[in-house]
């Protein structure tokens, strides 16, 4: 089966050996996407802002595999304080709505930059 391979074009990708977003068939696979713009990490202390500049880069991925946010059926949310997750929730709310996928929000020990405060992974199934 067909692989196609979206990239973001950061250093991180070729470093360490992944693509933003992989899809194969009718299936597309976000990598975890941090509130980044051209390598800078958007509002360090505004966990809200970071999620929806993520999802804004998860839906970007998604576009270039031919998929959009109505596919996702998954996501997986991580922030560095669980206390985030109003914030973080709304920011989800606002680009699924009623799409409501399956997903899991969990605190994790950090980042691989300490401004980071969110990471988004997401599943898309297409039709």
């Amino acid at each position: 089966m067909e692989r196609q391979r979206i990239s973001s074009g950061t250093e991180w990708e070729r470093q360490v050996g992944y693509s933003r977003a992989v899809r194969v068939g009718d299936r597309v696979e976000v990598s975890g996407t941090t509130g980044t713009v051209d390598g800078e990490v958007v509002d360090p202390d505004d966990p809200g802002a970071q999620a929806r500049q993520a999802f804004a880069n998860v839906e970007t991925a998604l576009a270039e595999a031919g998929a959009d946010l109505a596919d996702v059926v998954r996501t997986r949310l991580y922030v560095a304080d669980a206390a985030d997750w109003e914030p973080v929730g709304a920011a989800h709310e606002a680009f699924f709505g009623d799409v409501r996928p399956a997903s899991t929000l969990v605190e994790v020990a950090g980042f691989v930059d300490d401004d980071m405060l969110v990471e988004v992974e997401a599943v898309a199934l297409m039709e």
